[in-house]
């Protein structure tokens, strides 16, 4: 359910493990990867706007022994050490001496780490939302539930995940690396906490964001948390949309074409999806029931892809930060439209309410306009089995 989109770096190690020393003001991040002989080890830095920048790497010998180091950062920052697909994830906020300990096929959730209090804390969140994720799949996959029982378990799920972190790793502990990266985990490219979808969570990140305001007032991360903080409080949009418009409804037996940046920033066209089904769907993700919604176009994702299915996803939120964040690991086509509900596509094709989308055949013929429900389902078979 969870898949990690990585960027890809080639960089050859300029330090042995021998050779490994402090200088300057630098961190240490030490220890050993067993299984990993002739692997890239890379040690990067998660940023807030610049996205993964790799800033020390070295080729595992046989003995999977290590030594990397980084520019020590001026308030708390987010790191992660890599294999392929494996990682863990660090906090650094001074010079610290960090020692990891792993076997690489049991890397990201089975590895051991000491010298730093928030790191080991980072850690046991990893593997709570692991459990959770696997939970959450489980729950998904059972067919003897109808779809709103399944809505109706995943949101209880999260609900006593989301009181467990409250009470036992946030609260009277705002000011902490690892509160920071509690209040951002995300289940399926979507923010587990999130001020949008629940007016609840605008008191936790206001209180992380005083703490860290008194802590690292000129700190970008400061600001983020101000900022969504200030968003959620000033958020007064309903859990469905009405627009007005008086337009003509666009024809049941044509597509219009349309373009829009992905996350990448390439342009995506619709009209190059022609030979697929496709499921244009109109969203904001910063809407209430949105999680739910999410999960329940991956089990149609996952299921129908092979043969077939392609998902366009228009985006219609203000913030283009937040829907990178939250779209960055979903599998489909996503893509952003800068100008909302002002758009002309919008009104084309006459959304009077969002989230809405069509179903078009591989033909780019449209097949129509229909409401998220399980017959959508049938519907999907339909036009695939076409040729």
């Amino acid at each position: 359910m969870k898949k990690l989109l990585l960027l890809s770096f080639v960089f050859c190690s300029l330090f042995g493990v021998f050779s490994c020393q402090k200088q300057g003001e630098r961190f240490t991040v030490e220890g050993q990867i067993t299984e990993a002989k002739d692997t890239m080890l890379y040690l990067e830095h998660l940023t807030l706007g610049n996205g993964v920048v790799a800033i020390d790497s070295v080729k595992l010998d046989e003995t999977g022994d290590f030594c990397l180091h980084g520019p020590r950062p001026g308030n708390p920052e987010f790191y992660r050490l890599r294999i392929g697909g494996q990682v863990v994830n660090l906090s650094i906020d001074s010079t610290e001496n960090i020692n990891v300990r792993a076997r690489l096929p049991q890397m990201t959730l089975g590895y051991k780490i000491s010298g730093s209090g928030n790191c080991d804390t980072i850690r046991i969140l990893v593997l709570k939302l692991d459990t959770l994720t696997r939970g959450l799949q489980r729950v998904a996959d059972d067919r003897s539930l109808t779809l709103s029982e399944r809505d109706d378990s995943i949101r209880q799920m999260i609900k006593t995940y989301k009181d467990d972190l409250k009470i036992n790793y946030i609260q009277n502990r705002y000011g902490r690396a690892s509160s920071y990266y509690a209040m951002f985990q995300m289940v399926d490219g979507q923010m587990v906490f999130n001020p949008i979808n629940d007016s609840s969570d605008i008191t936790w990140f206001a209180a992380l964001a005083n703490s860290w305001e008194l802590l690292y007032p000129d700190c970008q991360r400061t600001e983020n948390l101000r900022n969504i903080a200030l968003q959620g409080k000033q958020n007064t949009r309903k859990s469905v949309i009405e627009i007005d418009m008086e337009n003509e409804k666009v024809s049941e037996t044509g597509m219009i074409d349309m373009g829009f940046p992905d996350k990448m920033g390439r342009e995506r066209r619709l009209s190059d999806l022609r030979g697929q089904v496709v499921l244009l769907d109109f969203t904001a993700y910063d809407m209430q029931g949105s999680q739910e919604r999410t999960l329940a176009m991956r089990e149609l994702y996952n299921r129908y892809h092979a043969q077939g299915l392609e998902i366009y996803q228009v985006s219609l939120d203000i913030d283009e930060h937040y829907w990178k964040t939250v779209s960055e690991n979903l599998p489909w086509i996503c893509v952003w439209n800068s100008e909302g509900l002002e758009n002309d596509i919008v009104r084309i094709y006459n959304l009077q309410t969002i989230p809405t989308w069509f179903l078009i055949d591989r033909e780019s013929n449209l097949a129509g306009r229909m409401e998220f429900t399980e017959s959508v389902e049938a519907e999907i078979q339909r036009l695939l089995s076409v040729r």
